[in-house]
C-alpha cells in the first residue's frame, strides 16, 4: 500500500487539488481555530523583489511545479521536491475570490510555533488524508461488511469484510485513543456532519459505520458522475434520514400485517395449493406501496409491473387492490366463462384504476402477465411503458414509469436481464428510469448462490449502466422504506434505473409443497427458528411505545375478517373470467364493431403518388443537405416508378406506411440495422455527408397533420428488442407495430417471446396483439444461418385444425383470421405487401403477422407491382392465381405446381426455358397460416386433371410441407376418421362432404349416462374379447370404446368421417393427391457450399417442372 497521501491523491481531481487545503485543518485547540478563521482572507507570498528570477514565463513555470508537486511529489525531480518541502516557497496572490467553505493552506499555522505561511509537518497531512481516505473507503467498500442477511450466514465473496477494521487498516494510520477524540474537517465528499464543518474521529468513524455497515449496503462509487454520487451520499449520510414519525411507522406495520396475513390466510385455506408466496420476504409489498407513494406524490400517474410468479398473488391483492374474491376463485378449479386456454393463478396480470389513499392521488396499475421464463417479461414492460409514455406526450417519463420485481437467481442468471438493461438509455427504448426491486431469497429453487453466480452479489449486473444498488436487510422494515423513498427520488430525479436488493429468506420450499431440508438442511434449521419480520417490526414499536399489543392484534384480526369475507363470496362464483384479468384493455376498440368486417385496403392512387413523390425526394428547402451519390441514384430510381405507376418491395411498404400515417396510425419499425435496411434497400433515413447526426426521415414528412412514424435501429438484440416491440404493441390497437429480424433465423434467440407471448398470449390471457414479425427468408446460397426464417417452427404453432375444413360462406377468411392465433404469410409481390400490412389495421381484431420477407427479390426486376394492385378495390391475394397460357387454358394443363415465396421466380424462369407455360401451371400461396382451404379447392377444381405438385425450397422435413401437406388433402376431399363428436354410445349416421359434416342420432337410453363421464374414462373403457362394449353396436358398426369425445376440448374439431376406416385413418373421396417436390430431409437449413447449393436448387426446379 502506498502511503495514504499518495493513494489519497490519486483519487482526487485536479480541482479538487486545488482547495485540499481546506479539509486538511488539524483542529487542536479553539485558539488555533479561532486564529485560522481569522487568517481565511490572508494569502502570503513573496514579493518579486525577494524572488527577482520568479517574474515572466519563469514564475508561470515555477507555479505550474509547485502546482503539480502539490498534486503528487514523486512527479517533479528531487531538487523541486526538496524546495518546496523546505518551506521557502508559496504560491503567488489569486485574484480569484475564495470560494465558500474554503481555505488556502497557508492561511493556517498547524505547526504550533510555526511561523506564517509555514505548511504543516508530513505526519499532519498523513493524517488528515488517511481519515479522507478512510471515508471514501467506507463509501466504496462499507456495503461489504453491512448486516445484510437476516440469517446471518451468507455473506458477499469479498476479501476484508470481516471486521470494520479492515476498511482502514492500510492507510498507515492507527489512531490511539487520543486520535480518536482529535477534530478533523470534513471534506465536500460527505455529509455525515450535516451542519457541523468538523467532528471528532471517533464521531466519524462511528456515523459512517451506522451509514454504510449497519442494515443498508450502498453501491454507488463506480458512478462516473460526481453529481449523482453526491446526490446518494446526501441521502444516507445526512443525520437523521432514517427517522419515522409515529404515524409512519403505524402505517409500515399496517401495510407489513396485510402482507403476511394474507400468505397466512392462504396457507391455511389452501394448504396444499402451489401459490408460490412472500413468505421471508413480506416487506416486497410495503416497499412496492412506498415506491408507489412516492413516485404518485412526485407526478405519476402510472405504473406499470412486472414479476416472476413469487408473491405475485400477495402483490395484486395488497398493492394493485385486486378483488380478493376475484384471487380466491382462482384456486376453486371453475370452469372458464370465456374463450381461452387461461393460465395458472401466479401467472395472471391484471389493470387496475384506483385512488391513493396517501397521496389522495388517482394511480393506474398494471402488472403484466408473465410465464414461467422469470425475466422474460422485463422487456415487454419496458416496451409497454414506452408506449404508454408515447401515446401521453411523456417524453422525460414524469407520468409513467414501470417497475420490475426479480428473483436473486434469475435476475444474475437470465441473459435477457443484460438484454434489457442495456436499452435503458437508448434514445428510441428508454423508459427514462425503472426501479428494479430483487426478492433475494439468498438460494434459487435448490441452488446455492455460491453455484449459481460468479459474481459477489446477484445485482452486478446493474453496474455495467451505472445503476446505484441498494441492498437492505429484509428485516428491517423502516430501513427498506427508506432505500425505497430514495429509490423513487433517484427515478424522478435523474431518469436513470436503480436497483433495490431486499436480502430476505423463502421460508417455504420452492413452492408451498416442497422439501426443502434435502437440499439445504442448515439454512431451513435456522429459518424454522426465525421470527418473521412482523413479529420482529411489532416488538420493537411496542417497545418503543409507538403502539400496544392490542393494537397490533386488532390491526392483524380486521384483515383476517376482510379476507373471510371475500373467501365466502369466492364460494358462491360458479365460473371464472379471464377478462378479469387482462393486463393491457383497449377501452372502445371492440364496442360497435362488426367482428367480421374489414376495412378496404385499398387507397387512392392519387395518394400512391403523392407518397412516392415524397418518398423519392430528398429534403425540400434544403440545399445544403449533402446526400450520397449512390442514394441519389436510388432516389431518383424511385422517382421513376411512381412515374411509371410500379412499385418494388422497398416503396411499397413506404406506401403501406405512409397511408396509414395519413389515416392517423402510429408507424413504430424496430429491429437491427432497419434504417437502411440489412440488404440496403430501404433508406427511410438520410445522412447528411458531411454534418454529423444530420438526418432527414421523409415518412415523417408526408402530411401535416400525419401520425408520427419511428424507424428505430436497436441494440444487436432479439429477445429483449422483440419482447420491447411486443409489449409497445399490447398498448394501443390503432398503431401499426413491425420488429423485423437482420435475417429470419435471428428470431431463434428470441423463442421464448414468441412461444409464451406472441404465439399462445390471446389463449392465455385474452391479450391480442398486432405486432408484425419480419423475417428475411430464402435458400439463396448464403449458409445455414442466413437462409431460412424456421418457417416450420411457427406453422407448426399455428392453431388451426388441418382436418377441419370450415364452413364455407362470404366471410370465410374473416372467420378463418378471427378463430386463428397468428397469420403467417410469404408474400412475392410488393402490392400484396402492401395489403397484408394495412389488413392489420383494416381488421376488427388484431392478431400477430409472422411475414417471410425476401432478399433477392428486392431488386428483382419481375417483383414489382403495378399501382392498380394496390389502389381502390384491390385486396390482398391468399392465393395468387397462374394468369399465364395455363390458367386460361386449365383443361390442357398437366401439372399445378403450388408455392409460396421467392422459389416461384425460379419455377417461372425455369418453366419459361422448357417452353412449358402452357403446360405447367405455378399458384402461389402467399397467406400459409390459416390455411386459403376454399382457394386451394376451388384452384384444384379448375385443373381436374392435372398433377398437383407442393415445390418449396427448403428441405423436406423445414419450410411449410409438413404443414400444408394434410390441409392440401383436406382441401381435396379427404377426411379422417378420428372420433365420434357428441353422443358416444349411440349409433351416427354420418354424411361428410368438402365444406360441412351433419350427424344423426339415434335415441339410447344410456347415452346421457355415458355422456356425463369424463372423455378419459371413455377412452380407457374395458372391451370384450370380440371387440364389442356391453350394450354396445355389433362388430362392424361404429365402436364408441374405441374412441373418445373432446367436444370440451375442441369446439372445432373434425367430425368422424364413417365407420369403414379404423381411427386416423385417410380415406379419399376423390383419389386425388399432392406430392413433394423439394430437397431432402437435413439436420441443416441450407449448404454452405455454393456449388452444391446450385446443384440442389436445379434439381428441384426440373423436377417440379417436368411433366
Amino acid at each position: 500500500m502506498h502511503r495514504a497521501h499518495t493513494a489519497f491523491s490519486l483519487a482526487l481531481s485536479p480541482m479538487a487539488h486545488r482547495n485540499f487545503a481546506t479539509w486538511l485543518l488539524k483542529s487542536g485547540t479553539s485558539q488555533k481555530l479561532a486564529k485560522a478563521t481569522a487568517a481565511a482572507a490572508v494569502r502570503t507570498y513573496n514579493s518579486a523583489a525577494a524572488e527577482p528570477f520568479a517574474n515572466g514565463s519563469t514564475a508561470t513555470y515555477v507555479e505550474e511545479m509547485y502546482n503539480a508537486w502539490l498534486r503528487d511529489p514523486a512527479s517533479v525531480h528531487t531538487s523541486w521536491d526538496a524546495y518546496f518541502r523546505s518551506n521557502t516557497y508559496t504560491s503567488p496572490p489569486n485574484l480569484a475570490p475564495v470560494q465558500a467553505n474554503t481555505l488556502p493552506l497557508t492561511a493556517f499555522n498547524l505547526g504550533g510555533g510555526a511561523v506564517a505561511g509555514a505548511a504543516p509537518d508530513s505526519k499532519t497531512i498523513d493524517d488528515h488524508l488517511a481519515v479522507q481516505a478512510i471515508i471514501r473507503s467506507y463509501q466504496i467498500r462499507g456495503h461489504n461488511i453491512a448486516h445484510l442477511d437476516p440469517l446471518e450466514i451468507n455473506s458477499p465473496e469479498l476479501p476484508g469484510n470481516s471486521s470494520t477494521k479492515t476498511i482502514y487498516a492500510n492507510f498507515s494510520f492507527e489512531p490511539s485513543e487520543q486520535d480518536m477524540e482529535r477534530q478533523f474537517k470534513l471534506p465536500s465528499t460527505t455529509f455525515i456532519g450535516g451542519d457541523e464543518a468538523s467532528l471528532p474521529l471517533k464521531e466519524i468513524l462511528n456515523r459512517l459505520e451506522n451509514v454504510y455497515c449497519n442494515k443498508i449496503g450502498v453501491e454507488f462509487m463506480f458512478i462516473n458522475s460526481l453529481e449523482q454520487c453526491n446526490w446518494i451520499r446526501k441521502h444516507f449520510e445526512t443525520p437523521g434520514v432514517l427517522n419515522f414519525s409515529p404515524e409512519e411507522k403505524r402505517l409500515i406495520l399496517a401495510r407489513l400485517t396485510r402482507a403476511t396475513g394474507f400468505e397466512a390466510f392462504l396457507a391455511k385455506k389452501y394448504s396444499s395449493e402451489k401459490r408460490f408466496g412472500l413468505e421471508g420476504c413480506e416487506i416486497m409489498i410495503p416497499a412496492l406501496k412506498e415506491i408507489i407513494d412516492v413516485s404518485t406524490e412526485l407526478g405519476v400517474e402510472s405504473v406499470i409491473m412486472g414479476m416472476p410468479h413469487r408473491g405475485r398473488l400477495n402483490t395484486l391483492a395488497n398493492v394493485c387492490r385486486k378483488p380478493l374474491n376475484q384471487i380466491f376463485t382462482q384456486f376453486a378449479g371453475l370452469e372458464a366463462a370465456d374463450d381461452g386456454s387461461g393460465d395458472v393463478k401466479y401467472h395472471l396480470g391484471t389493470y387496475i384504476e384506483r385512488l391513493n389513499r396517501v397521496t389522495n392521488k388517482n394511480i393506474r396499475l398494471a402488472v403484466v402477465a408473465n410465464p414461467s421464463h422469470l425475466e422474460a417479461v422485463d422487456p415487454v414492460v419496458q416496451g409497454k411503458t414506452r408506449a404508454e409514455q408515447f401515446y401521453r406526450g411523456d417524453q422525460e417519463g414524469k407520468k409513467v414509469m414501470s417497475i420490475l420485481i426479480h428473483g436473486d437467481a434469475a435476475f444474475c442468471g437470465q441473459g435477457v436481464v443484460y438484454e434489457t438493461m442495456h436499452l435503458s438509455d437508448l434514445p428510441d427504448y428508454t423508459t427514462h428510469g425503472t426501479i428494479h426491486v430483487v426478492a433475494n431469497n439468498q438460494i434459487g429453487f435448490t441452488t446455492d448462490p455460491r453455484f449459481s453466480r460468479s459474481s459477489p452479489y446477484c445485482t452486478d449486473v446493474a453496474r455495467v449502466v451505472n445503476a446505484p444498488i441498494f441492498h437492505v436487510n429484509a428485516d428491517d422494515p423502516e430501513a427498506v422504506m427508506h432505500v425505497c423513498k430514495v429509490a423513487a427520488e433517484w427515478r424522478a430525479t435523474f431518469h436513470k434505473d436503480c436497483v433495490i436488493d431486499l436480502v430476505g429468506y423463502r421460508r417455504n420450499g420452492h413452492n408451498e409443497i416442497d422439501e426443502p431440508m434435502f437440499t439445504q438442511p442448515l439454512m431451513y434449521q435456522k429459518i424454522r427458528k426465525h421470527k418473521n419480520c412482523l413479529d420482529l417490526y411489532a416488538d420493537k414499536l411496542i417497545a418503543e411505545g409507538t403502539v400496544t399489543g392490542e393494537e397490533v392484534k386488532s390491526v392483524a384480526a380486521k384483515y383476517e375478517n376482510i379476507c373471510e369475507e371475500a373467501f365466502a363470496l369466492a364460494k358462491t362464483e360458479t365460473h371464472v373470467k379471464y377478462k378479469d384479468w387482462l393486463d393491457s384493455p383497449w377501452s372502445g376498440f371492440f364496442e360497435g364493431k362488426d367482428p367480421l368486417k374489414v376495412a378496404p385496403t385499398g387507397v387512392k392512387e392519387e395518394t400512391l403518388i403523392h407518397i412516392g413523390n415524397r418518398f423519392s425526394m430528398p429534403p425540400p428547402n434544403a440545399a445544403e443537405f449533402v446526400i450520397h451519390k449512390g442514394l441519389m441514384r436510388v432516389l431518383a430510381a424511385r422517382k421513376n416508378m411512381v412515374d411509371e405507376k410500379v412499385t418494388d418491395w422497398a416503396l411499397g411498404e413506404a406506401m403501406a406506411f405512409g397511408s396509414l400515417l395519413k389515416e392517423g396510425i402510429h408507424v413504430r419499425l424496430s429491429g437491427q440495422d432497419v434504417e437502411r435496411g440489412t440488404f440496403s434497400h430501404r433508406h427511410h433515413v438520410l445522412h447528411h455527408q458531411l454534418v454529423d447526426k444530420a438526418t432527414y426521415n421523409s415518412l415523417q414528412h408526408m402530411y401535416p397533420d400525419q401520425a408520427p412514424y419511428s424507424v428505430s435501429n436497436s441494440s444487436l438484440s432479439e429477445y429483449a428488442v422483440l419482447g420491447f416491440e411486443h409489449g409497445y404493441s399490447m398498448t394501443n390497437p390503432n398503431a401499426l407495430v413491425l420488429w423485423e429480424a437482420q435475417f429470419g433465423d435471428f428470431s431463434n434467440t428470441a423463442q421464448s417471446i414468441i412461444d409464451q407471448f406472441i404465439s399462445s398470449g390471446q389463449s392465455k390471457w385474452v391479450r391480442q396483439s398486432g405486432l408484425v414479425m419480419l423475417l428475411p427468408h430464402g435458400m439463396e446460397g448464403m449458409g445455414p444461418e442466413h437462409s431460412s426464417c424456421r418457417v416450420e417452427r411457427f406453422l407448426q404453432m399455428s392453431s388451426d385444425d388441418p382436418d377441419y375444413f370450415p364452413p364455407e360462406s362470404d366471410e370465410f377468411a374473416v372467420r378463418q383470421l378471427h378463430d386463428i392465433n397468428w397469420i403467417v404469410a410469404n408474400c412475392t409481390t410488393p402490392a400484396n405487401l402492401f395489403h397484408i400490412l394495412r389488413r392489420q389495421i383494416a381488421l376488427p381484431f388484431r392478431k400477430p403477422l409472422i411475414l417471410c420477407t425476401p432478399k433477392s427479390l428486392l431488386r428483382h426486376p419481375e417483383a414489382k407491382s403495378p399501382f392498380s394492385e394496390m389502389s381502390e378495390g384491390s385486396e390482398f391475394q391468399r392465393i395468387i392465381p397462374d394468369n399465364g397460357p395455363a390458367g386460361q387454358n386449365p383443361g390442357s394443363v398437366k401439372k399445378v405446381v403450388f408455392c409460396s415465396g421467392r422459389v416461384y421466380y425460379d419455377l417461372t424462369k425455369m418453366r419459361a426455358e422448357k417452353q412449358l407455360e402452357s403446360d405447367v401451371a405455378i399458384l402461389r400461396v402467399e397467406q400459409i397460416s390459416p390455411f386459403p382451404f376454399d382457394l386451394v379447392k376451388e384452384q384444384a377444381n379448375l385443373y381436374k386433371n392435372a398433377e398437383l405438385v407442393w415445390a418449396q425450397e427448403e428441405h423436406k422435413n423445414q419450410g411449410s410441407w409438413t404443414y400444408v401437406q394434410p390441409r392440401f388433402l383436406t382441401a381435396l376431399n379427404h377426411s379422417r376418421d378420428v372420433s365420434q363428436s357428441d353422443e358416444p354410445m349411440s349409433f351416427s349416421k354420418t354424411t361428410t362432404n368438402t365444406t360441412t359434416t351433419t350427424t344423426d342420432h339415434t335415441n339410447n337410453e344410456s347415452a346421457s349416462e355415458t355422456e356425463s363421464k369424463p372423455w378419459l374414462s371413455r377412452m380407457f373403457a374395458s372391451n370384450k374379447s370380440d371387440g364389442s362394449t356391453d350394450g354396445g353396436p355389433a362388430t362392424g358398426d361404429f365402436n364408441a370404446a374405441k374412441h373418445f369425445d373432446l367436444k370440451n376440448v375442441r369446439h372445432d374439431f373434425n367430425r368422424p368421417a364413417g365407420n369403414a376406416a379404423a381411427p386416423g385413418a385417410r380415406i379419399s373421396k376423390t383419389g386425388r393427391k399432392i406430392s413433394y417436390t423439394g430437397r431432402a430431409a437435413s439436420a441443416s437449413t441450407a449448404t454452405g457450399s455454393k456449388a452444391q447449393h446450385i446443384r440442389e436448387l436445379n434439381a428441384l426446379l426440373n423436377d417440379a417442372i417436368s411433366t
